[in-house]
């Protein structure tokens, strides 16, 4: 468990906190902090505000996902999924949705529209070296192991 501290925006005001809506969830909601219905047309893109800032403690990073329900029934994804919030950033979240649909599809104020998690990175060191370290699968990409 880490402590995360959250200010709220006035467009926010009314909306609840993210919350995990079962014991074993791994995300809490993110809700669309609008102020009029917005259409997403099949094929478009649209920017949603949250209403929420964030301050993540170091060495952890907000990841925004796709809320499932939304994608079955509706093509409605995130575009960057994951898109990533770091540590330091301030700023209000937003989530940039795609109707993958062939209907429009409306958001409106208070709609759940995607998941936060939170999730632990590691800094790495890159070290240039003229040759990689063998391994069992080499250089082998897309499909290669036939299944």
């Amino acid at each position: 468990m880490c402590t995360v501290y959250v200010r709220k925006l006035p467009h926010a005001a009314d909306l609840p906190l993210p919350e995990y809506m079962t014991q074993g969830a791994a995300g809490m909601d993110l809700m669309a902090a609008i102020e009029e219905p917005q259409v997403i047309l099949p094929g478009a893109r649209a920017l949603i505000p949250t209403g929420l800032q964030l301050a993540l403690p170091q060495g952890f990073e907000g990841q925004v996902r796709p809320r499932s329900g939304l994608a079955l029934k509706h093509g409605i994804t995130v575009l960057n999924s994951p898109g990533t919030i770091d540590a330091d950033y301030r700023g209000e979240i937003k989530v940039i949705l795609i109707n993958l649909g062939q209907k429009s599809y409306v958001i409106n104020r208070g709609d759940r529209i995607a998941q936060l998690v939170l999730a632990a990175t590691v800094k790495a060191k890159l070290f240039q070296c003229e040759e990689l370290p063998a391994s069992s699968r080499g250089s082998e990409g897309f499909g290669h192991t036939g299944r």
